[in-house]
C-alpha cells in the first residue's frame, strides 16, 4: 500500500531534497502536486514518495512555535508569510492542492462525494439544534432525527415530538439498529452501497500520503500548546488560544469527513494504522523542537492513571504492583462480620481517615484483564492520542465534532468506541477536576449516546473491553473522593461512610454523564445479563449503592430554629434517583421471565450481605436512634423491588428468597422510620429545621420519585408484615409514631414523648398509615393497566388535568426501556376509559382555559380511592380538594346530600404469597387499639376527631371484608367467659371479638383524673351513658373483679415479642441485647404521679358502634337493624344505598357485614338494639325531645335566613359588579347617566368615584371621565379586499402594505399637497388613519381636584407595577380599569335639551346663513377657569399621546393649520373606530355596546373649544363655496404665483362635516345640524356621479349624457341621478378629464355593463360611509336612538334618520337615493361651477385629476393576518430565517401578526438609538401597539407603549394546551377561537383592560 511505503520513507535516512519550483505562486503548486502524482502513479513510486515527504517536512514543519511568530528565515522556509496565520494557511494551501494531485481542490471533492454510499445519515449537530425524536420508529430511547430526514420520512399518525437538543447529537437516519426502517426518509431508504462504483485508486492516492503527516502536524501542535497546569488547574485562556489557532486545521478535517464515505474510509486507514503512528512518532531523528513536544506529551500521560499520588493517603496502599491484574476496589467486606484491619499505622492518626482506613478491600472477579483499569495509557495510533488531546483539552467543539462525523465509517466506528471505553478512567478524572463541567458533560455524553446506543457494539465491548468493569469501577472511585462518616444510629462507633450532598461532585451533578452511559448500556439486554451473572461486580456495585445508604441525614431541631437551610437534599433525592434508583429499573426490566430467576437470587443475595453489614457497620441492634431520619434507603429498595419483581413475573417463592424474622425486624425499622417521620414533618414537628424538611417530605412522594422511594418503602413494609408477628407490628407502629400513651381508656394521660398538640395528627398519621400498608396493592397483585388506571384516577380526582401534566404525574417506570412509555397506547386508552375531555374554553374576562380531562361519572360513583389520593398527594390541600370535587358530584348526581366520609373501595384481591399481610387486622393488638379508640371518641375525649374515627371505621371494614374462614357459630359459643382471663378478647378473630363485653379495664391515670375521684356516685340505670365511667372505689371492684380487670402495655408486649424471637435465632444466642440508654418506654414509676384505677366498660365493639350511630345522628334508638323488615338484604349484600354516605352510612354498613359473617353477631346487634332504648309509647313527646326537637327547627330555620341574606348579597354584589367592574364583556352593560336618553331640562349630575359626592359639573369644580388615550393604528389596517391577507411562510409570499387604508390616505394627502396650497390641502383631508388617538373610557366619573391628589397618592406609594404613574397613568378608583387622563365634562344639560332640539320651519336659505354667521364669530377666549385650564391640558395629553410623525403633516412646520386637521382628525378616529366597533354599519341600530361607554360627547366639547380658537378666513370657508355661486372674477389670475386651492369636489366630505361642525358654538341646535348635512350630501352625491362618469366607458358617457339631457326639463330633474349624471359629463367634457384614455386606461375600466340598479348600488354605496358616520354623530350630539335595519335598507333608513328624506315621501317606488338630494342653490349652476375647478385642473395634469376623483370608500374591517393550520409550517420556515438588518439568525425570532414583518427579539444587533427592534416595530406598525409572534415558543406578546404582556399562545396540541417555549414539542394546531378573541382584542383597544400582567419593557424588546 502506498501510506506504508510512505512511512517506510520517513523512517529511512532523508535523502537530499530534490530541487523544488519556490513555493508561492498556485500555478507552482498545482504544477508541483501534478508532478508528484505523476511520480507517484509509477510502479517503482520511491523517488515520488520521499519526493513529497521532504515537501511536507517543509510545508507542514512543526518546528514553528505555535505563539509566537517566527525569525524570518523559518518563515520563508515553510512558504513566506510573516506570522504563524499566513504559515499555517500556506500550509493549508498546499495540502489542497497536494490532495487534489493538480487539479482544481473543489472539482475533486465533487468527484470524491460522488462514491459516496450514503446508508446513514449521521448528521452532526450542537446544542440549541432542532431534532425530532419519533417513539414509533425508535428502537433506541436516544434515536433523533434532523429535521430533513424528518419531514422527508413518513411519520404521519406517529409519536413524534421536536426538541431542543441540549448536549448536541447525530441524525439516525438509515441506522437500522436505532430505528425501524419504516421510518427512514426517502434519502436513506436505499441501501445503495452496491451500485455505486469502485473508487479509482488513482483519486485518493495523494490522500494516502498527505494526511498521516498533516495530522502529526497537528498532533505536534497539540503537545506543543498543552503546559502541565502548574497548581491542578489548567488555564482555560492558553488552551483556548491554541484551540482558535488550530480552528483552521481541524475544519479542514471536519471538511473532509463530510466528502463522503470514500474519504472516511481513507482518515479510518490513517486514524487506526498502528504502524505510521510508530514511525511518525518515534523517528523523531536530532528534530529539538519535536523532542520537547514529545517530552510534554510524555508528562501529559504520567497523570492519566488512576492511581495518583495525592490519593494514597485515604486509600491505603494500593499501588497494583506491575503483575497483578485484579483490581483493588474499596468496599464491605464479602459475607463476615468482622473487620479485616490495615497494617499501615500513620493512616491511625489522619483524622478522618480512620474510619475508611478500617476497611476491607475486595478483590473484584479476577478473570485475566489485559491491562489494568488504573494503569497509565499507552497509545498506539493517532486516533488514540487525538482522543487523548480531545479530553486533556475538555473536548474542544470543532474536535467533537469531526470525530463524531467519522462514525458512519463501521471500522471507525468500532475502533473510536474501544479507544473512548480505554480513555473512560482518565475522562472521569478531567471531568472532576474541570472547572466547565457542564459544558464537558453534555460534550462527552453527545460522543458516548452515539456509541452506546448501539447493542451490538455494545455487547462488543463490554466482551472485549471490560466495559462493566470499567464503568462500575469509574464510578466507585468517582464517589470515593466524597465520602464522609455516617451519623446514623451510633455516631461515635459507626463504620459506615456515606457520599457528603454538599460536594460540587453531588451538588453540580458531575457523575451525570457516567451514570447516564451505566443505565444505557445496562438498557441492552446482552449487556445486563452479563452484569447479573457476574457476582464480583454485583458485590461492587451494592458497594456503590451503600454509599448513599443514609446520606444527608436529617437531624430535628428541638430548641433553636436552624441558622442556615442547607439545601442538599436536592442532590441527594437527585443522586438516588439517578445513580441508583434508574440503573436498578434497568436491571428489572430485564428480570421479566421464569428463566431469569437466578439473576433475582443473585442480586437479593448480595443486596441481604450489603444490608447485613450495614447494619453492622452503623452499630444497629433494634432501636432506631430518636429523632434522626434518612429518606435514602436504595439498598432496601433495590431489595423490595426485586422481591416484588421475582413474585409478580418470575414465580419465584417469596419465602426463598426472605431472610430470617430477626432480619426482617431490622429490615422495617427505617421504612417505618421514614413513614412516622413524615407525619411529624406534616404535624410541624420538625419546624424548626426549616422549610427545606418539608421539601424532602414532598420530594419523597413526589410523582418522579415515588415508585423509586415511597412504593418500595411501603412494599417491604407490606412484606415485613406479612411474615412477622402481627401483634408485635401493630405495637411497633404505634411506637414508632409515639402515641402508645395515647391508647388508654383514662379519659386523661400522660405522653412522655410528644407535646399535646401533635398528639391527634399523629395518631392519624399512625391510622392513616395502617390504612394505606392494608389497602394498597400496589405491588401485591394489580396489573400494570390496573395500577395505571388507580395513578390517574387519584390524579384525576384531586384536579381536572391536562394531558402533558396527567403524564407528567403519572409515576411510569423511569428507566425509559421498561415498556411502559407515557402516550402509549395503553394510557390514551385508560385515559379515554376514565375521563372526559372539556375543550379549552373562555372566560369573559379573557382568561383562557387549557383543554382539560375530567373523571366520568361512574368514576366517581365507583372508583374514588381516598387511600391512593392520600398516597400521592404532594400537597394536603389536595386531599382536601378530591374530597370537595367528590361532595360536589354526589350533591349534582343526588346520591347524597350532606357531607360525605370517604368512600370505602372494593380492593383487588391479595397475590397468594401476601396473604399473611391481612393477620394484621385479625390480632389482638389492633382491636384492642380499635376498641380504646372507639370507647374514647364515644365518650368525647381530646384530641379526636372525626378523621380518627373514620381511619378506625375503614380498618374494621377491611378487617370484615378480609376476615378468615366462616366461623361456626357453636365453637364460639363455647368459648365463653373461661377463657379471658388473660387477655381482652378471646381469639384473634375480628369477626368473634367484635361481639366480646368487656366489663373492667384497669388503666394508669394521673392523679389528677376525674376516675380517680374518692367518691361514689349515685348511679342511674346502668346503660345510660353518664355511667359508664362510674368509677366506684376503686378497693372495692379489685377485690370483685379481680380476675377481670385487664391492663395491657403494647410496648411491653413488643419488647416481649423481640426478646423471644432473639433467643430463638440460634446463630445470635451469644448476642446480648443492649440496656436501654433512653429510659423512655422504662417503668412508668418514672412519670409523674401515676394511680391504678380500674374502669367499669361493659361494652363490646357492636355496642360501641350501635352508640356510635346514635351519637353520630343526634338521636336516641337511631338504628334500626334492617334486616328485620327486609330479609332480603342478607341475602343480596351489595346495596348501592351505602356506597356513598357519611360516618351513619358507615356504621351501618359495618353493622350489615358483621351480621352477614356471623349469625351470633346477628342475633347481638338486635339485642343491643332492643337493649339500648325500650320500646317508647308513640306521640308521646318527652320535654327533653321536644327540646331537641325545637333546637333543630330552630336552626332550620336560622339557616335559611341565612341562606337568604347570602342570596340577597350575592346578587347586591353581582349589580354592583355590572356597573361597576364591568370591563371584561362589555355586552351585557348598564349604560352609565353620561348620555341616557330621555331629553331632560336639569343639568346632568355626575357622582365623584373618589370622594363619593354628586353634584353638576361647574367651571370651578369640574367634574371629568376617566378615560384611557391610546394611539391606535388599526383604522389604517383595513384593506379593501375581502380576503384577509395570509403570514408569509415562504420566501416568495411577501405583504406590501400599499393597499392598506393608512397607505392610500398618506397618497392621496402628498399628491394634493404637490399641485395645491398647503393650508387648503389640510383641510381637505383627514389624518389618524396612523397613529389616531383613540379615547375609551369605563364610564365613571370624579373631581378633578380630586384626582389630582389621588395621582399624588399614588406617586407616594411604592409597591405598584404595571404602570407609570409619572406618565400621568392609573387605574381607575372604583372598577381597576387602566387609564391615563381626565376628560372634563362640559357644563350644562346632560344632552342638549329639547329647546335646541324643537324643529324649525326656517327654509334651508335661512339657516345656511345662520350657520355662516355662527362659523363667522371668532370664539371668545374662555375666560381662566379651572375648567379651560383642565380643558387645555387633557388637549395638551391628547397630542403627547401620539407621535409627532403623525400629527405633522403641514409642509411649514407648526402652522396652525396642523393643529386644525388634528384636532377633527382625533373625533373622525373615534368615529370610525366605534363604526368598526359596531361590525361596520349600524345596522343593529339601538345604543349599542360602544355608545354607552362614549365618550365622544365630552370629547367634542374639548376639541370646538379649541377649534374655535382658530378662524377660517371667511373666503376660504368651504361652506360659501357650497352654498354660494361665487362669480367668477379674477379667477385666473394669480394662479401663476401661487398654487390654487384644492377643488372643492376632490374635498372629503366627513371632513367638512367635522370642520363645520366643530367650528360652530356648542351646544350646536339640531336644525343647523341637519342644515350642514343636507349640503354636505349635495357635494358627495355630486362627487359620487363624477366618480361614476370616470370609471365607464366613452360608449356608456355618451349615451347617458343623450338619455339624461332629454329629461333635463322635467320638474323634478334636480333630483334624477340620469338628468345630473348627464350634466357632470357634458361640464367635465369640456376639460381634457376624459380625454387622456389610452390604450392602457381600457384596462382599468370595469368590464361590467352599467344597469341602472348598478348604478344606484354604486351611488349608494358611495354616500354610505359618510351617512354612517353623520347618523353616529348624531346619536352622540343629540342623544337619539340609532333605528335597526336590514343591510339592503340602511341607506334608506339613515338618511330618513338624518332628516335628508322629505317626509312626505311615499315608500311605494323602488327607493332611489337622488330623491335626498335638497339643493341649497339651483343644482346645475353649482355644478358647473365645481366642474369648472377640475377643469382648470386636468388643463395640466390630467393624469392626477382623475385619480384623486376615484376614491375607495368600501374598505373592510381590519383583520390580523391569517395564520396556517399547523404551528410547525410557522416554525421550519422562520426559525433559520436569517435577519435583513444583520443577516444573523435571531436568538428569539418574532413576526408581526399585523403585517407580517419578522424582528429579533431583544436582539441587540438589530438596535437604533436604544430601542431594540420589537419596540420599534410596534411604534412604526402600531403606533405604539404591536402584536407578536415568539417563533421559539409559539407563544403572543403584546407590547403597549412602554409595557408589555404575555398574552397566551393560538396554538394548542391535539389535547387543547399551550406548548409554551416548545418544550414537548407536539404538533400544534391553530385555535380558531383564541385568535378571534385576540383579533377582537386588538380591534376593540381592550389589550390594557383585559390582560392583567404588565411590565414595563424599558425598550429592550
Amino acid at each position: 500500500m502506498a501510506a506504508a511505503a510512505a512511512a517506510a520513507a520517513v523512517g529511512g535516512p532523508q535523502p537530499p531534497q530534490p530541487e523544488l519550483p519556490a513555493p508561492g505562486l498556485s500555478l507552482d503548486k498545482a504544477a508541483t502536486a501534478a508532478h508528484l502524482k505523476a511520480a507517484l502513479s509509477r510502479p517503482d513510486n520511491r523517488a515520488g514518495a520521499e519526493e513529497l515527504q521532504a515537501l511536507l517536512e517543509r510545508v507542514l514543519s512543526a518546528e514553528r512555535p505555535l505563539t509566537a511568530a517566527a525569525d524570518g528565515e523559518e518563515a520563508a522556509a515553510a512558504g513566506g508569510g510573516g506570522g504563524p496565520g499566513a504559515a499555517e494557511e500556506e500550509a493549508l494551501e498546499w495540502c489542497k492542492c497536494l490532495l487534489a494531485g493538480g487539479g482544481g481542490y473543489d472539482e475533486f471533492c465533487a468527484a470524491v462525494r460522488a462514491y459516496d454510499p450514503a446508508a446513514l445519515c449521521g448528521l452532526v449537530w450542537t446544542a440549541n439544534f432542532v431534532a425530532y425524536r419519533c417513539r414509533t420508529c425508535g428502537i433506541s430511547p436516544c434515536m433523533s432525527l434532523c429535521a430533513e430526514c424528518f419531514h422527508q420520512g413518513d411519520h404521519t399518525g406517529h409519536d413524534f415530538n421536536m426538541f431542543r437538543s441540549q448536549a448536541g447529537g447525530a441524525c439516525d437516519c438509515g441506522d437500522s439498529n436505532v430505528m425501524r426502517e419504516s421510518g427512514f426518509c426517502k434519502r436513506h431508504q436505499i441501501k445503495s452501497s452496491s451500485n455505486i462504483p469502485c473508487v479509482p485508486k488513482d483519486l485518493l492516492m495523494m490522500s494516502e500520503f498527505v494526511l498521516p503527516r498533516f495530522i502529526f502536524c497537528l498532533i505536534q501542535y497539540l503537545r506543543e500548546g498543552y503546559n502541565e497546569p502548574a497548581a491542578d488547574v489548567p488555564s482555560e485562556k492558553d488552551l483556548n488560544k491554541v484551540l482558535q489557532l488550530l480552528e483552521p486545521q481541524i475544519s479542514f478535517l471536519e471538511d473532509l469527513t463530510k466528502m463522503g464515505g470514500a474519504m472516511r474510509s481513507v482518515l479510518t486507514q490513517v486514524l487506526t494504522n498502528q504502524q505510521n503512528y510508530k514511525d511518525l512518532t518515534s523517528g523523531l531523528g536530532e528534530n529539538a523542537c519535536a523532542k520537547k513536544s514529545h517530552e510534554k506529551y510524555l508528562i501529559a500521560l504520567k497523570s492519566s492513571g488512576l492511581t495518583y499520588p495525592e490519593d494514597k493517603l485515604v486509600y491505603g496502599v494500593q499501588e497494583p504492583s506491575a503483575g497483578t491484574s485484579t483490581l483493588a476496589v474499596q468496599g464491605f467486606a464479602g459475607a463476615a462480620g468482622t473487620f479485616g484491619q490495615l497494617d499501615s499505622s500513620d493512616e491511625e492518626d489522619q483524622d478522618g481517615s480512620q474510619g475508611l482506613g478500617k476497611r476491607k478491600r475486595v478483590k473484584l472477579s479476577g478473570s485475566t484483564k489485559d491491562q489494568s483499569i488504573m494503569d497509565v495509557l499507552k497509545h498506539k495510533s493517532f486516533l488514540e492520542e487525538l482522543l487523548f488531546w480531545t479530553i486533556k483539552y475538555e473536548f474542544p467543539q470543532k474536535m467533537v465534532t469531526f470525530l463524531l462525523n467519522m462514525l458512519p465509517d463501521q471500522e471507525y466506528k468500532v475502533a473510536f468506541t474501544k479507544t473512548f471505553v480505554q480513555h473512560y478512567a482518565f475522562i472521569m478524572k478531567t471531568l472532576k477536576k474541570s472547572h466547565e463541567s457542564d459544558t464537558m458533560s453534555n460534550r462527552i455524553v453527545h460522543i458516548s449516546v452515539q456509541l452506546f446506543s448501539n447493542e451490538e457494539l455494545a455487547r462488543q465491548v463490554t466482551e472485549e473491553c471490560q466495559l462493566l468493569d470499567i464503568m462500575v469501577t469509574v464510578l466507585l472511585y468517582m464517589m470515593e473522593s466524597c465520602l464522609i462518616k455516617s451519623e446514623l444510629q451510633d455516631e461515635e462507633n459507626s463504620l459506615h461512610v456515606v457520599v457528603n450532598c454538599g460536594e460540587a461532585l453531588l451538588k453540580n451533578n458531575t457523575y451525570w454523564p457516567l451514570v447516564s452511559d451505566f443505565i444505557n448500556i445496562l438498557s441492552h439486554q446482552s449487556v445486563a445479563k452479563r452484569f447479573l451473572e457476574d457476582h464480583g461486580l454485583l458485590v461492587t456495585w451494592m458497594n456503590f449503592v451503600s454509599f448513599f445508604q443514609g446520606m444527608n441525614l436529617n437531624k430535628r431541631e428541638l430548641n433553636e430554629h436552624v441558622e442556615f437551610e442547607s439545601q442538599t437534599y436536592y442532590a441527594a433525592f437527585a443522586a438516588e434517583l439517578e445513580a441508583c434508583a434508574q440503573p436498578m429499573w434497568g436491571l428489572l426490566s430485564h428480570c421479566k421471565v421464569r428463566e431469569t430467576q437466578e439473576y433475582t437470587r443473585n442480586v437479593v443475595r448480595y443486596c441481604l450481605e450489603a444490608l447485613q453489614d450495614w447494619f453492622d457497620a452503623i452499630n444497629f441492634v433494634d432501636e432506631p436512634a430518636p429523632n434522626q431520619v434518612t429518606f435514602h434507603l436504595p439498598l432496601h429498595r433495590y431489595y423490595a423491588m426485586f422481591l416484588s419483581k421475582a413474585v409478580k413475573c418470575q414465580e419465584l417463592d417469596l419465602d426463598s428468597v426472605l431472610p430470617d424474622q430477626e432480619m426482617l425486624m431490622k429490615l422495617m425499622i427505617h421504612p417505618l422510620q421514614i413513614q412516622a417521620s413524615l407525619a411529624e414533618i406534616h404535624s410541624n414537628m420538625w419546624v424548626r429545621n426549616g422549610l427545606q424538611i418539608k421539601g424532602q417530605a414532598m420530594t419523597y412522594v413526589q410523582s418522579h420519585f415515588c415508585n423509586s422511594m415511597i412504593d418500595p418503602d411501603i412494599y417491604l413494609l407490606q412484606v415485613c408484615a406479612s411474615r412477622l408477628d402481627p401483634d408485635y407490628f401493630i405495637s411497633s407502629v404505634f411506637e414508632r409514631f409515639k402515641v402508645v400513651d395515647l391508647l388508654t381508656m383514662a379519659s386523661q394521660h400522660q405522653n412522655t414523648v410528644l407535646d399535646a398538640e401533635h398528639e391527634r395528627s399523629m395518631l392519624e398519621g399512625a391510622l392513616t398509615f395502617l390504612v394505606i400498608l392494608l389497602s394498597l396493592r400496589l405491588h401485591l397483585g394489580m396489573s400494570d393497566d390496573e395500577i395505571l388506571r388507580a395513578e390517574m384516577v387519584a390524579q384525576l380526582c384531586m384536579n381536572d388535568r391536562t394531558h402533558s401534566s396527567l403524564l407528567d404525574l403519572i409515576p411510569e417506570n423511569p428507566n425509559p426501556k421498561s415498556g411502559i412509555i407515557p402516550g402509549s397506547y395503553s394510557f390514551e386508552s385508560v385515559l379515554s376509559a376514565v375521563a372526559d375531555f372539556k375543550a379549552p374554553v373562555f372566560e369573559p374576562g379573557g382568561s383562557m382555559q387549557q383543554g382539560m380531562y375530567t373523571p366520568k361519572a361512574e368514576v366517581w360513583d365507583q372508583e374514588f380511592d381516598p387511600v391512593m389520593v392520600i398516597l400521592r398527594t404532594v400537597y394536603r390541600r389536595d386531599v382536601q380538594s378530591a374530597m370537595d370535587r367528590y361532595t360536589a358530584f354526589l350533591k349534582q348526581s343526588g346520591k347524597f346530600p350532606g357531607n360525605p366520609w370517604p368512600p370505602y373501595k372494593k380492593r383487588t384481591p391479595l397475590h397468594p404469597s401476601y396473604k399473611g399481610l391481612m393477620r394484621l387486622l385479625h390480632c389482638k393488638t389492633l382491636h384492642i387499639v380499635l376498641f380504646t379508640l372507639l370507647y374514647k371518641i364515644l365518650m368525647d375525649h381530646q384530641n379526636l376527631s372525626e378523621h380518627v374515627l373514620c381511619m378506625v371505621l375503614y380498618l374494621i371494614e377491611l378487617g370484615l371484608e378480609n376476615s378468615a374462614e366462616e366461623e361456626s357459630d357453636e365453637e364460639a359459643s363455647v368459648c365463653g367467659p373461661e377463657r379471658c382471663h388473660d387477655s381482652w378478647f378471646p381469639g384473634s378473630n375480628l369477626v368473634s371479638n367484635m361481639r366480646h363485653f368487656i366489663n373492667y379495664v384497669r388503666v394508669r391515670v394521673p392523679e389528677t383524673a376525674p376516675e380517680v375521684k374518692r367518691d361514689s356516685l349515685a348511679s342511674t340505670s346502668s346503660d345510660s351513658l353518664s355511667s359508664l365511667q362510674s368509677s366506684r372505689r376503686p378497693k372495692v371492684l379489685q377485690r370483685e373483679n379481680s380476675g377481670t380487670a385487664q391492663v395491657f402495655s403494647l410496648v411491653a408486649e413488643r419488647r416481649k415479642k423481640f426478646q423471644e424471637i432473639i433467643n430463638r435465632s440460634s446463630s445470635e444466642a451469644n448476642q446480648v441485647v443492649r440496656p436501654k440508654t433512653s429510659s423512655k418506654w422504662s417503668a412508668p414509676g418514672s412519670a409523674p404521679q401515676l394511680t391504678t384505677a380500674i374502669l367499669e366498660i361493659k361494652e363490646s365493639i357492636l355496642s360501641l358502634l350501635i352508640k356510635l350511630h346514635h351519637k353520630l345522628s343526634g338521636k336516641q334508638n337511631s338504628y334500626y337493624p334492617p334486616w328485620l323488615d327486609d330479609i332480603e338484604i342478607l341475602i343480596q349484600p351489595e346495596i348501592p344505598k351505602y356506597n356513598h354516605g357519611d360516618g351513619i352510612t358507615a356504621v351501618e354498613r359495618i353493622l350489615l357485614k358483621a351480621a352477614l359473617q356471623s349469625r351470633m353477631n346477628k342475633r347481638i346487634i338486635e339485642e343491643i338494639c332492643r337493649k339500648v332504648t325500650p320500646p317508647v309509647p308513640p306521640k308521646k313527646i318527652t320535654a327533653a325531645e321536644k327540646k331537641t326537637l325545637d333546637k333543630e327547627e330552630r336552626r332550620q330555620k336560622a339557616r335559611e335566613r341565612q341562606q337568604k341574606l347570602l342570596a340577597e348579597f350575592a346578587s347586591r354584589q353581582k349589580s354592583f359588579m355590572e356597573t361597576a367592574m364591568d370591563v371584561d364583556s362589555p355586552e351585557n352593560d348598564i349604560p352609565m347617566e353620561i348620555t341616557t336618553a330621555e331629553p331632560q331640562v336639569s343639568e346632568a349630575v355626575y357622582d365623584c368615584v373618589i370622594c363619593g359626592q354628586s353634584g353638576p359639573s361647574s367651571e370651578d369644580r369640574p367634574t371629568g371621565l376617566v378615560v384611557l388615550l391610546q394611539a391606535s393604528s388599526v383604522l389604517g389596517q383595513c384593506r379593501d379586499n375581502i380576503e384577509p391577507k395570509k403570514l408569509p411562510i415562504t420566501e416568495e409570499e411577501q405583504i406590501y402594505p400599499w393597499d392598506t387604508c393608512a397607505a392610500v390616505h398618506d397618497v392621496r394627502l402628498s399628491l394634493l399637497q404637490r399641485y395645491f396650497k398647503d393650508s387648503s390641502c389640510l383641510l381637505a383631508v383627514s389624518i389618524g388613519w396612523e397613529g389616531g388617538v383613540y379615547v375609551q373610557t369605563c364610564g365613571h366619573t370624579l373631581h378633578i381636584d380630586c384626582h389630582k391628589s389621588y395621582m399624588e397618592s399614588l406617586r407616594n406609594d411604592q409597591v405598584l407595577q404595571g404602570f407609570s404613574v409619572d406618565k400621568g397613568e392609573f387605574t381607575c378608583p372604583l372598577c381597576r380599569q387602566f387609564a391615563n387622563s381626565v376628560l372634563p365634562c362640559y357644563p350644562g344639560s346632560n344632552v342638549e335639551s329639547n329647546l335646541w332640539q324643537r324643529p324649525s320651519n326656517k327654509s334651508i336659505q335661512d339657516l345656511i346663513k345662520e350657520v355662516e354667521e355662527l362659523q363667522g364669530r371668532p370664539g371668545a377666549f374662555p375666560s381662566e377657569t379651572n375648567l379651560s385650564k383642565e380643558m387645555e391640558s387633557v388637549m395638551k395629553d391628547i397630542k403627547n399621546t401620539t407621535q409627532k410623525k403623525y400629527r405633522d403633516y403641514s409642509k411649514t412646520p407648526g402652522s396652525p393649520d396642523n393643529d386644525f386637521l388634528f384636532m377633527y382628525s382625533v373625533a373622525r378616529t373615534n368615529l370610525e373606530l366605534e363604526l368598526i366597533h359596531r361590525g361596520g354599519n349600524l345596522c343593529s341600530g339601538g345604543a349599542s355596546t360602544a355608545g354607552k361607554r362614549s365618550c365622544l360627547n365630552q370629547l367634542f366639547h374639548v376639541l370646538a373649544l379649541h377649534m374655535r380658537l382658530y378662524s377660517i378666513d371667511s373666503e376660504y370657508n368651504p361652506w360659501r363655496k357650497l352654498t354660494q355661486l361665487v362669480e367668477e372674477v379674477n379667477s385666473q389670475q394669480g394662479n401663476e404665483e401661487q398654487q390654487p386651492e384644492v377643488p372643492i369636489l376632490y374635498h372629503d366630505v366627513t371632513s367638512l362635516l367635522l370642520i363645520q361642525i366643530l367650528m360652530m358654538p356648542q351646544p350646536l341646535r339640531k336644525d343647523h345640524f341637519t342644515c350642514i348635512v343636507k349640503v354636505l350630501f349635495t357635494l358627495l352625491y355630486t362627487q359620487a356621479l363624477v366618480a361614476l362618469s370616470v370609471k365607464c366607458n366613452e360608449e356608456d358617457r355618451s349615451a347617458w349624457k343623450h338619455t339624461g339631457a332629454l329629461k333635463k326639463n322635467t320638474c323634478d330633474a334636480e333630483k334624477s341621478y340620469e338628468v345630473l349624471l348627464s350634466f357632470v359629463i357634458s361640464e367635465l367634457s369640456k376639460g381634457k378629464l376624459y380625454h387622456e384614455e389610452g390604450t392602457q386606461e381600457c384596462a382599468m375600466v370595469s368590464p361590467i355593463a352599467w344597469s341602472p340598479e348598478s348604478m344606484e348600488k354604486y351611488l349608494q354605496d358611495f354616500c354610505l360611509p359618510f351617512l354612517r358616520i353623520t347618523s353616529l354623530l348624531q346619536h352622540h350630539l343629540f342623544g337619539e336612538d340609532l333605528p335597526s335595519c336590514q343591510e339592503e335598507e340602511e341607506f334608506s333608513v339613515l338618511s330618513s334618520c338624518l332628516g335628508l328624506l322629505p317626509t312626505f315621501y311615499q315608500t311605494e317606488h323602488p327607493f332611489i337615493s337622488a330623491s335626498c338630494l335638497d339643493w341649497p342653490v339651483p343644482a346645475f349652476d353649482i355644478i358647473s361651477q365645481w366642474c369648472f375647478e377640475i377643469n382648470s385642473f386636468t388643463e395640466r395634469h390630467a393624469e392626477q385629476g382623475k385619480a384623486l376623483l376615484i376614491q375607495e370608500s368600501r374598505w373592510k374591517l381590519p383583520h390580523l393576518l391569517q395564520l396556517p393550520e399547523n404551528y410547525n409550517t410557522i416554525f421550519q420556515y422562520y426559525h433559520r430565517k436569517t435577519c435583513s438588518v444583520c443577516t444573523k439568525v435571531p436568538k428569539d425570532p418574532a413576526v408581526c401578526l399585523v403585517c407580517g414583518t419578522f424582528v429579533c427579539l431583544k436582539g441587540l444587533c438589530c438596535k437604533q438609538q436604544s430601542y431594540c427592534e420589537c419596540v420599534l416595530h410596534s411604534q412604526n406598525c402600531g403606533a405604539g401597539t404591536g402584536i407578536f409572534l415568539l417563533i421559539n415558543a409559539s407563544v403572543i406578546i403584546i407590547i403597549r407603549g412602554h409595557r408589555f404582556c404575555l398574552w397566551g399562545s393560538v396554538y394548542l396540541d391535539a389535547h387543547g394546551e399551550e406548548d409554551r417555549d416548545l418544550r414537548r414539542g407536539k404538533p400544534l394546531y391553530i385555535c380558531k377561537e383564541r385568535y378571534k378573541v385576540l383579533e377582537q382584542q386588538w380591534i376593540s383597544h381592550t389589550f390594557d383592560h383585559i390582560n392583567k400582567r404588565w411590565g414595563p419593557h424599558y425598550n429592550g424588546l
